[in-house]
């Protein structure tokens, strides 16, 4: 490849153009023609198929659910990929106690939304009509917050690992959510012993007795002689395994992959979020990153693709509940609650981070969009007030210029 074409790949991948592109040709296209886009994203690939969504009875494997519920499951393993060495290497930036100050901010970036959400519900004269709702506003869209996160801060910089452990942490706890209070049918969590079982036997087949038949030495043979045999297709197979685990439990699948990523044999060292250092790295998780960077960056396209197509004419007050509760409910809660957690408590944040970053990462993770727009579908009948709630987690993207316009004024030196 040229040195120009890597430079136009470097500025899709850095700017996330494929995602951006699919949303807006999603959000143009339903606003022409609802119709035809709603029939391509909901094209059914496989009738009476073992996986998909429940149809008449029946699994439907749609474009829908083979984009958000199987291939964004690779976004989240790369997702959870970073969280993972910057929690459990020695020189992770939220390793030990730091992790929990991003939790406690968390749980912040969830009460805030709620309360202003029930707040405004309460005021319009319509909470019968709308709380039910009260659980959309507290999503972070992992994709796009991470993508703000980069633009805002750099690769390099703290602030973004720990905004990507608070998204992640957000969608696992709307998951919860999802499940307790908007129960879709019987969770059945047994299934999750396939997913966990899994990833031990790969970890302890591929991983772990290999490093202990090498007995400490640094040239490791063993563990070099089984992954020149074998590769990445053990993990690959228990990831599927996971996936499919996760599935059947009632869990979104597309987090499936994570248990199956921690077991992969890794650096020594966290270089940050995909920080240019790991190309140097060539341990099979960061090689496995490596190879999935270009495929993920497609599989945003469809994503954007999939989920932002929303008709215009569908605003009403659950719009403005949903984005007051994300733009002004989410910053406000990060920032007290993690601050609470960082200075009251003393659990600190991770070094070269400041407590009014705190803000920022609050209106970046304001961003809603995909978990916000999977809970107004469930949250509301098919309708006026779920169209207007849709649009509420569409416009949540204005939240990107608010957080750019922030860290303008509070001065934010980006980390490269």
């Amino acid at each position: 490849m040229s040195t120009n074409n890597n430079q136009t790949w470097n500025f899709i991948q850095e700017y996330s153009v494929l995602l951006i592109f699919g949303a807006a040709s999603a959000l143009i296209w339903a606003n022409i023609h609802y119709d035809s886009y709603h029939h391509i994203v909901e094209f059914v690939i496989w009738d009476h198929a073992p996986i998909g969504h429940l149809h008449d009875g029946h699994r439907t494997l749609t474009l829908h659910y083979l984009i958000n519920d199987m291939l964004m499951a690779l976004f989240f393993a790369m997702a959870g990929k970073e969280v993972w060495e910057a929690v459990a290497l020695k020189d992770g930036s939220l390793r030990g106690k730091k992790a929990l100050t991003p939790l406690i901010a968390t749980a912040g970036g969830m009460i805030g939304p709620v309360s202003v959400y029930l707040l405004g519900a309460f005021m319009v004269g319509k909470f019968a009509i709308l709380a039910n709702g009260w659980a959309i506003p507290t999503a972070t869209d992992i994709a796009f917050s991470y993508l703000v996160g980069r633009i805002i801060f750099g690769a390099k910089h703290p602030a973004v690992g720990f905004l990507l452990l608070l998204a992640i942490a957000d969608d696992a706890a709307g998951l919860i959510i999802l499940a307790i209070f908007y129960p879709q049918g019987e969770l059945n969590l047994e299934w999750l012993l396939l997913s966990f079982g899994a990833a031990l036997v790969v970890y302890l087949l591929f991983n772990f007795l290999p490093r202990k038949m090498d007995n400490g030495d640094d040239d490791r043979p063993v563990s070099t002689k089984i992954r020149e045999r074998f590769g990445v297709w053990p993990y690959a197979i228990a990831g599927i395994a996971s996936w499919y685990g996760f599935a059947q439990a009632g869990i979104h699948p597309a987090l499936g992959l994570l248990p199956v990523v921690v077991t992969l044999p890794h650096a020594d060292h966290d270089f940050g979020i995909f920080g240019e250092d790991e190309q140097y790295e060539h341990d099979l998780l960061n090689d496995t990153e490596h190879a999935l960077k270009m495929p993920v960056e497609f599989i945003l396209l469809l994503f954007g693709f999939a989920n932002a197509g929303v008709v215009f004419s569908a605003i009403g007050d659950a719009t403005w509940l949903v984005l007051a509760g994300l733009i002004v409910g989410k910053p406000i809660g990060v920032l007290l609650m993690g601050a609470l957690a960082a200075v009251v408590f003393r659990l600190g944040l991770p070094q070269g981070m400041r407590v009014i970053d705190l803000l920022i990462i609050g209106f970046v993770a304001a961003i809603g969009f995909t978990v916000s727009l999977f809970i107004s579908a469930v949250a509301f009948a098919p309708g006026e007030v779920q169209d207007a709630a849709k649009m509420g987690a569409l416009f949540s993207f204005g939240a990107v210029f608010l957080s750019i316009g922030v860290a303008k004024i509070i001065g934010v030196k980006k980390m490269q």
